[in-house]
């Protein structure tokens, strides 16, 4: 036994004690655990990124399906990641005006 074991507790003092959950503890422990993440799971409102019509959804399941959901998920980041290379992402003076404006006109 290492010396600061010895040292903390005491010989006399030191003792292992092995404790087993019942199954009522267990269950209950799972209970109050499923509880907790619920609250935690509730303290923000998922908003998804982009809205899918249901048609689409539909497909991307039937896809997922067929083809795996990691064949799938590269290929929706890839088609996406493609057409937001198209778009000029940079924000520029001239954007900033235009959303300006854009904001006013409504």
């Amino acid at each position: 036994m290492p010396s600061f074991i010895l040292s903390f507790f005491g010989q006399a003092n030191y003792r292992v004690i092995k404790m087993k959950a019942t199954e009522l503890e267990r269950k209950s422990f799972d209970k109050s655990l499923d509880g907790i993440l619920e609250l935690f799971n509730n303290l923000e409102e998922d908003v998804p990124i982009i809205l899918f019509s249901d048609d689409v959804i539909e497909n991307i399941e039937r896809a997922k399906e067929k083809y795996g959901n990691e064949t799938i998920n590269q290929k929706i980041n890839a088609i996406v990641g493609e057409m937001l290379s198209w778009l000029s992402l940079e924000e520029t003076d001239n954007d900033s005006k235009e959303e300006d404006t854009t904001d006013n006109d409504s």
